[in-house]
């Protein structure tokens, strides 16, 4: 899916500008902090944004030395580009995904929230993990963001923490599990009874 809208709207850098703007539709950014979260070619960026401005999809204004960019909820096409650019579900484009398993001793990663287009989960990713190497953590998820267009709120613990917090009947853990999510990773097989569970 990724890839086609890659080539329906004519590159990666597009993609990733049109749905950073549609999901943080409040927001405005520098041209440094957008191409800073979305992890974009500084020379390609500026070329889109202005492309963007011309169709009147972004609207620019000065503040003091900064050019600050935000969308334009009046452009024509902004139900259908939202429709189509955020109200999918983003998990098989979310490519970092996999690096995932890179961070520690990852016992298990569950995904709901923005990537399945479920806005009421309790959270976006749950991952559990031992010896995470937090340098490794934070790049992983500065790439998902970069993919995503959007900041991931995400529940790291350790295997330790987990069992305290499912023998505590922890209320956070238990409606975040309740809900749609997908296993990335689960080397927990007695989990999958522990949700069986809490689904019935």
């Amino acid at each position: 899916m990724s890839e086609v809208l890659e080539k329906l709207f004519g590159s990666k850098v597009r993609l990733r500008l049109l749905r950073f703007f549609l999901l943080n539709s409040q927001n405005e950014y520098t041209f440094n902090e957008i191409v800073n979260k979305n992890k974009i070619n500084k020379k390609e960026s500026r070329s889109e944004l202005n492309n963007l401005v011309k169709i009147k999809f972004l609207k620019s204004h000065r503040k003091g030395r900064f050019k600050y960019y935000k969308i334009n909820l009046q452009f024509s096409f902004y139900p259908e580009l939202e429709s189509l650019l955020v109200k999918s579900n983003i998990f098989p484009q979310s490519k970092s995904l996999g690096k995932i398993k890179n961070i520690g001793n990852v016992k298990l990663a569950i995904i709901s929230g923005i990537f399945l287009n479920y806005p009421k989960s309790r959270a976006d990713l749950l991952i559990v993990a031992d010896n995470v190497s937090r340098r490794k953590l934070n790049n992983v998820i500065a790439n998902l963001e970069a993919e995503i267009g959007k900041e991931i709120g995400y529940m790291l613990l350790s295997t330790e923490e987990l069992n305290y917090r499912l023998n505590m009947l922890d209320r956070f853990l238990f409606d975040f599990l309740k809900g749609p999510h997908e296993e990335v990773i689960n080397r927990l097989p007695k989990l999958k009874r522990v949700i069986a569970g809490i689904k019935k």
